[in-house]
């Protein structure tokens, strides 16, 4: 039996006058699932989440959101999401609790039920213990976490989180991450915008979307596998000046930094390697490892990117 989708793009496109922001694009999210809208900034992610929401009115094409159309039913859309925008949009002279209860009201919760929610929420994102502070003294990381519980205090079954960990310390990030899964676990279905090639790998399924197109859609896995190149891990010492060696030789299809080394992308594998070896020697650049790696997340961005650039 098919899965049910909780949401159904199909040829979205939105311009701002001249300006295509987003172009065409066509994806499906299955119920219950962790959906990742991978890019760079400027890509149109948020403008496709803004028109998902009903905030945004589509130049053309046409979607759905829980069954309802993002043109005629923008308002039956918003009782079946919750949205945590890009900005933190929370008051911060509001205390946790006094935040939600505002929520709450927009919401339409009547006072019995939202007293038992935000009591909910707050013990769902970690914050029980924290519900009379002043939003404003909340480290960045437990506000994202408070804006998570605004959004889910009405029970929502679809999530729009729009770059939700954008500035948060990795450990944050990680603990945010875990109430993601939290709330799939239980049926919510996610939509998460990120650049972090990191949190993307924690999705089900990505779209990578570059200047307003959809250029791969896929499992972690399946974008990984499109990488066509082989993979090299340089470790060279004055790794800024390694890197534009590299990028300067013509076997080398790119390369990019990788931790505390090089990720480089070639066709040619072994005349990479001696062209790379012959030309950091030459500039006394010792290597302190060099050997071929499985594509990450990040080279299948880089490479995707560079194909659709080149197309």
């Amino acid at each position: 039996m098919p899965q049910e989708k909780a949401i159904v793009v199909k040829g979205l496109t939105r311009d701002f006058g001249k300006f295509r922001a987003v172009d065409r694009v066509s994806f499906e999210v299955l119920k219950g699932e962790i959906f990742g809208f991978l890019g760079p900034n400027g890509a149109g992610k948020s403008t496709t989440i803004r028109m998902l929401n009903g905030l945004l009115l589509p130049t053309s094409g046409s979607g759905s959101v829980a069954g309802c159309d993002i043109v005629r039913e923008t308002e039956a859309i918003k009782q079946n999401i919750g949205y945590m925008s890009q900005r933190f949009s929370l008051y911060e002279d509001l205390t946790a609790e006094e935040n939600l209860a505002f929520f709450g009201g927009i919401y339409g919760l009547p006072p019995d039920r939202l007293r038992a929610r935000t009591e909910e929420a707050l013990r769902q994102v970690g914050l029980l213990d924290r519900r009379r502070d002043l939003t404003r003294t909340l480290a960045l990381g437990l506000r994202q976490r408070l804006a998570l519980a605004s959004a889910i205090l009405h029970e929502p079954p679809i999530l729009f989180l729009d770059e939700p960990t954008s500035g948060v310390d990795p450990i944050s990030r990680r603990n945010f991450w875990d109430l993601i899964y939290s709330l799939a676990d239980k049926g919510v279905t996610v939509l998460v915008t990120t650049h972090y090639m990191d949190e993307a790998e924690f999705c089900d399924r990505l779209v990578l979307i570059y200047q307003g197109r959809i250029i791969a859609q896929g499992t972690p896995r399946e974008l990984k596998a499109a990488v066509k190149e082989e993979i090299i891990a340089v470790f060279p010492d004055r790794l800024g000046e390694a890197l534009e060696l590299i990028r300067k030789l013509p076997q080398v299809s790119e390369a990019a930094v990788f931790g505390d080394g090089l990720h480089v992308a070639t066709a040619q594998a072994a005349a990479a390697e001696a062209a790379m070896k012959e030309a950091l020697a030459a500039q006394g650049i010792a290597i302190r490892g060099l050997g071929r790696v499985d594509p990450s997340l990040e080279d299948a961005f880089i490479s995707l990117i560079e194909r659709a650039g080149n197309s």
